[in-house]
């Protein structure tokens, strides 16, 4: 099975350090390289830009792909399944005029002209909106055009806005909320090992943000220790050999380990450890 990877830019790192974490390896991955195996004799990664690998997913050169959704919808291939949401990737895409324009809504561009670099979304929105504009694609600086009459607004990602700003623009509408994603090809979607890479993500993506407690507790106390974690499904709790007191794990979120462990000593329990968790399957 291939997975198709952006080659470079600012997906390309989080990107492989996640297949990292999931415990796909890559070995014998120098720079530059259009493929590179992984210590599963099975799986295969293929470096591609961002943008070109919906249609890499789509034609079969690989069977799943971690790309951009805005990437995805500009591609449009019709045959693909979205199987993650990997949480990262962030951005906008977004329907911007000039600041000092008399432009509030997406209607006051009928008959308006509009510059992107992602036409077939731009596109569909306003055919979505019936609003009948011109659309020019551009490949870069697209925030300029409206400062040198090529275009009345852009539609453009945006991840905090400060490029907008700078460039004297403001928001109308959101086009796109996206980021990053793992999909498939649709008759590829039930096959054994795309689920496995799909679930070794999954595992990765929710044990971030959560640690693991373990401490000991008298079982007399055992009731307030539980009351007191917020754990997953409640916590575990097993016998100590030779001892009146139990060992008690639970997962929390890491923004509760501070109150909960002073908690958890008010209500008598001791030796309390928090790990971190590389990966977690529910």
């Amino acid at each position: 099975m291939r997975i198709a990877v952006p080659n470079k830019g600012r997906l390309h790192d989080p990107s492989v350090d996640l297949l990292e974490r999931a415990g796909l390896h890559v070995v014998d991955g120098a720079d530059r390289q259009l493929y590179a195996e992984t210590v599963d004799p099975d799986v295969t990664i293929l470096y591609a830009r961002a943008a070109d690998i919906p249609e890499y997913v789509a034609d079969g050169a690989a069977d799943v792909g971690i790309t951009g959704l805005d990437q995805v919808r500009e591609a449009g291939p019709g045959n693909l399944t979205e199987l993650l949401d990997l949480d990262f990737g962030s951005c906008r895409l977004v329907l911007a005029a000039p600041e000092d324009d008399a432009v509030e809504t997406v209607y006051d561009f009928e008959g308006g002209r509009v510059a992107t670099e992602f036409p077939n979304v731009t596109r569909r929105y306003f055919e979505e909106m019936d609003v009948d504009v011109s659309i020019t694609e551009v490949s870069g600086a697209t925030e300029l055009t409206p400062h040198v009459d090529i275009a009345d607004g852009i539609v453009d990602i945006t991840s905090t806005g400060t490029t907008l700003r700078m460039n004297r623009l403001e928001v109308v509408d959101e086009v796109l909320d996206s980021s990053v994603r793992l999909f498939a090809r649709e008759e590829v979607v039930g096959d054994e090992k795309v689920g496995q890479v799909a679930t070794a993500l999954e595992s990765v993506i929710s044990a971030e943000g959560k640690r693991y407690l373990m401490m000991n507790a008298p079982e007399d106390a055992l009731d307030d220790v539980k009351d007191v974690l917020p754990g997953m499904g409640g916590p575990t709790v097993m016998d100590i050999a030779g001892s009146d007191d139990v060992a008690v794990h639970a997962v929390v979120d890491d923004a509760d380990v501070f109150e909960t462990i002073t908690a958890l000593k008010d209500v008598g329990a001791s030796d309390v450890l928090v790990t971190e968790i590389e990966r977690l399957v529910e």
